[in-house]
């Protein structure tokens, strides 16, 4: 018997036991079903227009109208009761507002932090409720919303939606909620300025998280093409991911294939596992390689007395962040996913009007993505070599594609000066020194052959200032690349420190490596070195 529905969580995983009562909108007959260990609900219901209401313990309860029966099953959705919650958008400029959006069965305090060097309180935003039982309870739609986004406050909402005006000092801000019972959940909101003020721009990862975040059951590295057909019962049978390991299992060989993600959904893995101080290790898988990570870039040039605007990467596509207002674009830990418009921009800019850019950074803008009209993501990508996302060459010995952006536009290597490979993957080492004489050294007293970041605040990967993934010199890098330390990494995986200079006076600086960053308050020489060169380059 074919199923009319499948019933799943936030995650796509089946929920079995959940109970579906249908009722006939015009018989008023009731039939109650329970789902199997699938999810599915089998029956041989009379066709029509049907109330279907679902209940499951842990989980909110809610009713769909659908006629039956559909072409395909039905993929209903229900929500987990716990404690999640974002900024629709998830950046502003000072002055502007955002819709802070929070899904809890019980009341819930909101606060309002700034990250720099210091975590600082800024205000209480309140506590939010309801009369009704479990009312700030958000309800998820049917089917795919990685594609569609949560449409949270738009259902059931009798008070005005929830707008919180962006502080006039940018940077990046975290939402706190907490609720009596003790759940806690965190999620940044980026502020840019109203102006520039500063000469320095630092661009938050923000495409990045958006391709990592699989809540809904689909990011770029799970189901990046779209949902199957059945929910998940055990990730590691039923996923491509891990039953087609290679490159993910689910990327395709045409673009098209894969479906948007979209922008308006919680990111778990941007939530901050302990409230600490910035100087304390990076924890979690994901949250290293994300805004959690970016903290310590923005909380060290807060020490060294360095003023920064903060901007969101979808800033930079849409022109909000003025380029040519600044001296230097810095990035940082995992910048990966780019559209077009944002390097050719920044390419434009360092080439032919003098911007310093620093690449604080690895597997950057390796992949090129599209922005949709209204507002979703849509990574391109094509399977580009025989080694899935990185590149490589064939048996013939013929060079493949460097990268998903070479493949679509240009190597990134022929902007940064370096470009990910495989070797490296997953490793992390010190640097060793390659030309000491080189005016990034200055007054570090290393000499060709030390070796320097030893330690880093990064978790994941830990053992060194070069890792998690790493980027080299590539024949599509400037002819005056300079290569000045490399990463000692096994294999010649180790990421390559260099610096290019165009003519008309713009400079590229780049480390090739995701643990740079958390290595500027572990390490001194990382630090003066990064030091030196903003001195250098703002100069």
């Amino acid at each position: 018997m074919k199923p009319i529905a499948y019933v799943s969580d936030e995650y796509y995983v089946a929920l079995p036991g959940t109970a579906a009562e249908c009722e006939h909108q015009t018989t008023h007959a009731i039939t109650i079903l329970t789902a199997s260990p699938r999810g599915a609900l089998y029956a041989d219901l009379p066709p029509g227009p049907y109330k279907i209401t679902l209940a499951k313990q842990g989980y909110g309860s809610k009713s769909i109208e659908i006629t039956l029966p559909t072409p395909e099953p039905a993929q209903f959705r229900l929500l987990s009761d716990t404690l999640l919650g974002f900024m629709r958008p998830k950046w502003s400029r000072s002055g502007e507002r955002s819709e802070y959006c929070i899904h809890s069965v019980e009341q819930y305090q909101l606060t309002l932090w700034r990250y720099g060097l210091r975590k600082e309180y800024i205000r209480m935003i309140g506590w939010g409720d309801e009369h009704g039982p479990r009312a700030t309870m958000q309800i998820t739609p049917d089917g795919d919303y990685t594609q569609t986004g949560v449409n949270w406050n738009r259902t059931g909402y009798g008070s005005p939606s929830q707008f919180i005006t962006a502080p006039e000092r940018s940077g990046l801000y975290y939402l706190w909620a907490r609720t009596p019972s003790g759940k806690a959940f965190s999620f940044p909101w980026v502020v840019a300025p109203a102006k520039p003020k500063a000469k320095i721009a630092v661009l938050a990862s923000s495409n990045t998280w958006n391709a990592y975040n699989n809540f809904g059951g689909r990011s770029n590295y799970i189901n990046a093409d779209r949902l199957p057909d059945t929910p998940t019962v055990n990730a590691r049978l039923d996923l491509d991911r891990y039953r087609r390991p290679t490159a993910f299992g689910t990327w395709k060989p045409r673009d098209e294939e894969f479906m948007p993600l979209s922008f308006d959904r919680p990111e778990p893995h941007n939530h901050i596992l302990e409230p600490g101080e910035v100087t304390d290790s990076v924890q979690g898988r994901v949250q290293c390689g994300q805004a959690p990570g970016e903290w310590r870039l923005l909380g060290w040039l807060e020490r060294e007395g360095f003023e920064y605007d903060y901007y969101a990467e979808a800033q930079l596509h849409d022109g909000t962040l003025p380029l040519d207002s600044y001296k230097v674009l810095m990035l940082s830990i995992h910048p990966e996913y780019w559209t077009r418009q944002m390097y050719l921009a920044v390419k434009r800019w360092v080439f032919d009007r003098g911007g310093r850019l620093l690449y604080l950074a690895g597997n950057g803008l390796n992949c090129e993505v599209v922005f949709a009209p209204d507002g979703t993501m849509r990574c391109l990508s094509h399977l580009n070599s025989l080694h899935g996302e990185l590149g490589g060459h064939n048996d013939d010995g013929t060079v493949e594609y460097e990268s998903r952006m070479h493949r679509t536009l240009e190597s990134e290597a022929s902007l940064l000066g370096v470009v990910c490979t495989a070797a490296g993957l997953m490793t992390a080492a010190p640097y060793e020194v390659k030309d000491a004489s080189h005016w990034i050294f200055h007054g570090t007293g290393v000499r060709n052959g030390d070796l320097f970041g030893e330690k880093t605040l990064h978790e994941r990967v830990p053992g060194g200032a070069s890792g998690h993934e790493t980027d080299k010199i590539s024949p599509s890098s400037p002819a005056n690349t300079q290569l000045l330390a490399k990463g000692i990494n096994a294999d010649g995986g180790g990421g390559d420190v260099i610096v290019h200079e165009p003519s008309g006076g713009g400079a590229v600086f780049s480390v090739g490596s995701m643990t740079w960053v958390p290595a500027l308050f572990t390490d001194p020489v990382i630090s003066r070195v990064t030091r030196n060169v903003i001195e250098r380059f703002l100069a």
